[in-house]
């Protein structure tokens, strides 16, 4: 292998530290002295790749190509190029390209996985315009995508600790349905990059709809995916769900108190029975307070307490940002109000307190059905 040139592995150097626009300066000066060196344009190629420039990318691997038709960086450069130009065509276009690089470097396995990858797009493309299909059934997709498995199972096999095969590999077994081996697969590419955008979405959503994961659980799971992955739009929406539901729970405590305060004003006696006399005994009345303070205490301050902070924190955010979620909080205050006045007030009549039992309840009942889809 030939020595880079000084001027390169300075390029090199730059580049490590994402000085893309530097590098590329530097590798101009040195490309207008020295035009042949094939690795100097292969990272001058890169360098604008990663500054989103894909046309000047595809310039840099041809004047690399007319140097050396078959070196595979070069080859490999084309084709990344090509994939992040504008337009529908431009995986069409690098698969050739890629096929090429297969067969100058048949035991690359970035080679093997972006051809894989590649295969399995174009395939699925010419499949659905052939049949003018808007859905494809999972035993035809199983068939049409065996040679991009075959190659991505041999990427695997070459790079075993890299993610860009196993994220193929994903997208392929989502594609054909295939539920087992992509479930699989999200697992082993979190165990190389734990904060792999669509495994930890996938493996985040499983987790939290899984039976017997309750609200509180749901939004801990989400708040930690997000924290993994703090771009994640579906993360985002999942813990704002998850969190809309909390606060929907809340609202049965709010119903428990107002039915409390009901039983201990006898508001609900059949015919027949002696109701108690009013008003009722100042220690009776505060009693009330007893049962309903540790009621709200375990069930929503130490439900509360006990979450994550990113949970704790999207409770406000949630608060200012959605109507429905100040208006579930609103109606438990309303209802945990009514409920005080029916119990704190010496009533010498019941029927204001039933007036305020179905003002505590009816606003609840209401929407409580309504605003269910809101929560997911």
């Amino acid at each position: 292998m030939t020595t880079p040139h000084p001027t390169v592995e300075q390029a090199q150097a730059l580049i490590d530290f994402e000085r893309f626009d530097q590098a590329a300066a530097l590798l101009g000066r040195h490309l207008a002295e020295e035009p042949d060196d094939i690795r100097a344009w292969v990272k001058i190629g890169y360098c604008h790749l990663n500054s989103q420039r894909p046309q000047q990318a595809l310039e840099a691997s041809d004047a690399a190509l007319e140097l050396a038709p078959e070196d595979l960086g070069a080859l490999l450069l084309r084709a990344d190029a090509l994939v992040r130009l504008p337009g529908s065509g431009a995986w069409r276009a690098a698969e050739p390209v890629l096929r090429e690089a297969v067969r100058v470097a048949p035991h690359d396995w970035y080679a093997c996985a972006m051809l894989a990858d590649a295969v399995w797009r174009m395939s699925v493309v010419r499949y659905a315009q052939a049949t003018g299909a808007t859905e494809l059934q999972h035993h035809d997709l199983a068939g049409l995508a065996q040679e991009a498995t075959d190659l991505v199972r041999g990427a695997i096999r070459l790079g075993p600790e890299e993610v860009y095969p196993l994220a193929v590999a994903l997208q392929i077994a989502n594609f054909t349905g295939n539920a087992t081996e992509a479930d699989r697969l999200e697992r082993a590419i979190l165990r190389l990059d734990p904060t792999h955008r669509a495994a930890l979405e996938a493996q985040t959503r499983k987790a939290a709809a899984a039976p017997g994961v309750k609200a509180p659980g749901a939004a801990d799971l989400y708040a930690a995916g997000l924290a993994a992955a703090p771009d994640s739009a579906a993360m985002q929406d999942g813990l704002d769900r998850a969190t809309y539901r909390m606060l929907r729970g809340i609202r049965w405590l709010a119903l428990l108190g107002v039915g409390l305060a009901g039983a201990m004003m006898d508001l609900y006696a059949e015919e027949g029975e002696v109701p108690r006399e009013l008003p009722l005994p100042l220690g009776q009345r505060l009693w009330y307070l007893v049962p309903m303070t540790a009621i709200w205490i375990v069930g929503a301050l130490l439900r509360y307490r006990r979450r994550r902070t990113g949970v704790r924190l999207n409770v406000r955010s949630l608060l200012r940002r959605a109507v429905w979620a100040r208006i579930v909080v609103a109606q438990a205050a309303w209802a945990m109000l009514c409920a005080l006045l029916i119990a704190e007030v010496p009533w010498t009549d019941r029927l204001l307190p039933q007036v305020l039992f179905w003002a505590g309840l009816v606003p609840i009942l209401a929407t409580i059905w309504f605003d269910r889809p809101k929560a997911g």
